[in-house]
């Protein structure tokens, strides 16, 4: 059996902190963006606070840009995790636009 090798950077003890903490804010950004873009589409806040829910958005994205460069990963590895976050920002969209078919179709 062949050992394969990778060799990939080591990752600066200083770094630590700061790529724990933006892992953690991309998951906080992220449910901050889902809550308010569901509590205006359910009528529990005003539209006013839809640009709040992108500025979260895009702050998760900064935390994902830079956890990505902070843990050495390739141009492609950061390409593919940026592309997921503009999946993120349209899979809600896209869900409350399904759901209001259904509804319409199904309830009237």
């Amino acid at each position: 059996m062949v050992d394969v090798f990778i060799n990939r950077p080591d990752i600066a003890s200083g770094d630590f902190l700061g790529i724990f903490i933006s892992a953690s804010f991309i998951l906080i950004f992220g449910l901050f963006y889902v809550a308010i873009f569901t509590l205006v589409k359910m009528g529990f806040l005003r539209r006013l606070y839809m640009p709040l829910a992108y500025i979260f958005w895009l702050l998760q994205i900064f935390s994902t840009y830079y956890m990505t460069i902070h843990i050495h990963s390739s141009p492609f590895t950061t390409k593919v995790m940026l592309m997921a976050m503009v999946g993120y920002l349209f899979l809600p969209h896209l869900y409350y636009y399904l759901y209001s078919l259904s509804i319409d179709k199904y309830e009237k």
